[in-house]
């Protein structure tokens, strides 16, 4: 099943969008995450995606307390993602009843704890890949690793992850719909299920994506936040 994924994302204690991933980009929407994350809930989200902006600049989760909050009010899975790159952080987060983990930075520079990370929670981690120009980047997009995307994702193919998130960060809060070509040439180089993110502006995107071979979700953020998509429309367009 396809779900479509609403993004809580995080800074500062408020739920913000950023352009292009870029931290002086930013736009409050909501003063209280909690709020809209339980209208997304109540509009029918299958599962929720929760960023901390300010762990994944900082590189240790910020937001913790308002994370818990959101699982506690939730009775939908939350998947949460930024600046988790130590076991102990991971822990507090399974611990905090978050369902799925996105790591990427840890991945990239630490990739034996990553492994370590993934044999003590199998199948319950993601892969966060964040690419410019195909390129993967680390550290809340701030730095650009050298390795293409499609390489580092092949590295994760034969660990027991649950799947990845493929995000092209130049469209990203641009509402100037997906990269479909590259999701499509990401989603068919791996074996593990990928959601798409990034540049989602219609419903119309939404059931293209759809339609790629090996992507079982998209994220949609500042979409739903301008109103250019329709929660509860895409959800029934969708369904299987």
């Amino acid at each position: 099943m396809f779900e479509v994924i609403p993004a809580v994302d995080i800074k500062g204690g408020k739920c913000v969008r950023l352009y292009q991933g870029r931290a002086d980009q930013e736009k409050v929407y909501y003063e209280n995450p909690v709020e809209v994350a339980k209208k997304w809930e109540e509009m029918g989200a299958p599962r929720l995606h929760v960023v901390d902006l300010d762990g994944a600049f900082e590189g240790v989760p910020k937001n913790l307390p308002i994370v818990k909050e959101i699982v506690e009010e939730l009775s939908i899975p939350v998947q949460f993602g930024g600046g988790v790159r130590t076991m102990r952080a991971l822990e507090e987060l399974f611990k905090a009843g978050v369902d799925r983990v996105i790591l990427g930075t840890v991945v990239v520079e630490e990739p034996e704890l990553f492994k370590e990370m993934v044999r003590a929670f199998p199948g319950k981690l993601v892969v966060g890949i964040d690419a410019k120009n195909g390129i993967a980047t680390t550290k809340g997009w701030t730095e650009v690793s050298g390795i293409p995307a499609v390489e580092l994702a092949k590295r994760s193919n034969d660990l027991d992850i649950w799947g990845f998130v493929y995000t092209d960060i130049s469209r990203d809060g641009t509402l100037t719909s997906p990269n479909f070509k590259e999701v499509e040439r990401f989603a068919s180089a791996v074996s593990h299920p990928v959601i798409a993110s990034g540049g989602v502006a219609r419903v119309e995107d939404l059931v293209k994506l759809s339609q790629i071979k090996n992507v079982a979700g998209a994220i949609v953020g500042k979409a739903l936040y301008e109103g250019t998509v329709d929660l509860k429309e895409a959800l029934e367009l969708l369904k299987p």
